[in-house]
């Protein structure tokens, strides 16, 4: 079968000896696309595949950040449940795509339950919260999509998943922005509330998860 893959350069398409989306679950997409493990992400989106480049120090600055609060707040607090994760897939079994958030939330129970099962990526119920920091090369990706993409990219992905909050922290000079969506609507694939910081304000994620996120060293792209 042929599929669709989507790179920073363009599309070209590829034959593949079965569904991009059993391949990306089964673990070996990569090695048949002959991509380096140099931090190349590689995604089902919407059906097709999209290769992402590796992350920007700033991109993984952010991305530590984050994960190391959540893992302060259960350090001050032994009873706070949630443990952050980065760059894990993440599983929509009845879409049949298959995303990496840049980092992800989830219960602490839910995460044992995942790694007693062995399980290679999460599913979409396993998440409480994603985060993505947008690039260059995609950035149209992580948005809400508007016009003729109306319906397409993670946005409306994880709305329609019932992902209840996506933290979508936008470093392009002319947004600069970062906005939490909450509320999600599986039948309009959106989310219908929504609160926005700009980069340098302190982040406020609510309860359950309720902790702050200062953001005065982040940086748009150069």
């Amino acid at each position: 079968m042929t599929a669709t893959v989507i790179d920073p350069q363009g599309r070209f398409r590829v034959d593949l000896p079965n569904s991009a989306y059993q391949m990306w679950v089964d673990g070996v997409l990569w090695d048949y696309l002959h991509i380096a493990h140099d931090g190349t992400r590689v995604e089902i989106i919407d059906g097709e595949i999209v290769l992402s480049p590796a992350l920007s120090l700033m991109h993984q600055l952010i991305c530590t950040e984050i994960v190391n609060l959540i893992h302060e707040a259960r350090f001050k607090d032994p009873s706070y449940r949630w443990r952050g994760v980065v760059a894990s897939g993440l599983n929509f079994v009845a879409e049949e795509n298959g995303y990496i958030p840049d980092v992800t939330v989830l219960d602490e129970e839910v995460m044992h339950e995942a790694l007693k099962l062995d399980q290679r990526h999460l599913i979409t119920d396993q998440s409480e919260l994603v985060v993505e920091v947008t690039s260059p090369s995609n950035a149209h990706l992580d948005r809400p999509s508007t016009g003729k993409r109306a319906g397409k990219g993670k946005w409306c992905g994880y709305a329609r998943a019932e992902i209840p909050y996506y933290l979508l922290i936008d470093l392009d000079p002319a947004v600069s922005a970062i906005t939490l969506y909450s509320i999600p609507d599986q039948a309009s694939a959106a989310y219908l509330h929504e609160e926005s910081w700009s980069i340098g304000e302190t982040i406020a994620l609510p309860d359950p998860i309720g902790i702050e996120i200062p953001t005065d060293k982040w940086k748009p792209w150069a």
